[in-house]
């Protein structure tokens, strides 16, 4: 009889050897399982934090653009005032406005940015072009502007990073704003959402100023 129970000891401890390990692996899963999962939170709320961060710069600069033109009732006033601003939010970038009238363009600009004037691609804009680009009310890189009819000097315009950004309200486009500069520092996601906030308020001064001066005729 006791030679039985000293036979099964053992086995025993070989059953309890394998529970202890299977125990341990599972621990040491759960807890690479828990390491995972903390790491995806950490990495959701820093980006959380990334977005609130630059929607708060987007809240603060549209406030301050707003700011700077609230009282503006002369157009060049208004555009000389919008283009000093968003120049120095984009490093100098070039800005040209484009008011639609009925079978014409009123442009605007105040161009004296860093970069040669053969990259000035306003100077390639048609009439055709700009009415493609009010048609279409949307952002426009410059891949759009070709497809849509821009002309010029391809050698030169391969070398600008540029984008349209529509002018209006109520579904209806009053022109576009034209920022552009160097390819070799090309306008990011977040300066062309700065610019896109400003746009509804522009589109309602401009909208004002011209009743204005309609009124005043």
């Amino acid at each position: 009889m006791t030679d039985f129970l000293y036979s099964w000891k053992p086995v025993n401890n070989i059953n309890r050897h394998q529970k202890l390990l299977a125990i341990m692996k599972k621990m040491s899963q759960e807890r690479k399982k828990q390491a995972k999962q903390i790491d995806i939170l950490c990495n959701d709320m820093i980006g959380a934090q990334r977005d609130f961060i630059k929607r708060l710069k987007t809240i603060n600069f549209r406030a301050d653009f707003y700011e700077s033109i609230i009282g503006t009732t002369d157009l060049h006033c208004l555009f000389s005032t919008a283009s000093a601003i968003i120049k120095e939010e984009t490093n100098g970038a070039n800005v040209t406005f484009f008011l639609r009238h009925s079978d014409s363009f009123e442009i605007y600009n105040e161009n004296q940015g860093n970069i040669a004037e053969s990259q000035h691609i306003e100077n390639g804009f048609s009439q055709e072009l700009m009415t493609n680009i009010c048609i279409s009310n949307k952002i426009c890189n410059i891949d759009d502007m070709f497809a849509m009819g821009l002309q010029g000097n391809l050698t030169c315009l391969n070398t600008v990073s540029a984008v349209t950004i529509p002018l209006g309200s109520a579904g209806s486009v009053q022109g576009f704003m034209l920022i552009y500069r160097s390819s070799e520092k090309t306008l990011d996601g977040e300066e062309i959402r700065k610019i896109s906030a400003i746009a509804s308020g522009l589109s309602h001064a401009i909208y004002s100023c011209k009743a204005l001066t309609h009124s005043s005729d």
